[in-house]
């Protein structure tokens, strides 16, 4: 798992998933799951994820279930500090503090 998609974090949690190599997005305002149709069954893709950057704030996802493709929102990335870019690239702060080791 590369990303998770909510309708918000807890600025701990955003810290703690991206310490992990877990890109936290949300959904745009007044947007929801159930807004959405989603129903659990999908499967996601986030376009723009390998070129991340502490000031892209937005990815498009995209959602398919059974053989059909919707697209779902424009998912925003808070602002993430240049170091947490960097683990979430290295795939979590573990893999990060190791390469550096080697």
């Amino acid at each position: 798992m590369r990303a998770v998609i909510a309708e918000s974090y807890e600025r701990i949690h955003r810290s703690n998933l991206v310490g992990m190599g877990v890109l936290p997005l949300e959904f745009e305002p007044g947007q929801t799951p159930a807004s959405l149709g989603l129903t659990g069954q999908e499967t996601f893709s986030i376009e723009g994820i390998a070129g991340l950057s502490p000031r892209k704030k937005t990815h498009r996802a995209r959602a398919r279930r059974l053989r059909q493709n919707h697209n779902i929102s424009n998912d925003r990335a808070r602002r993430i500090r240049p170091k947490k870019v960097s683990y979430y690239q290295h795939g979590g702060i573990l893999r990060y503090v190791l390469r550096q080791m080697l």
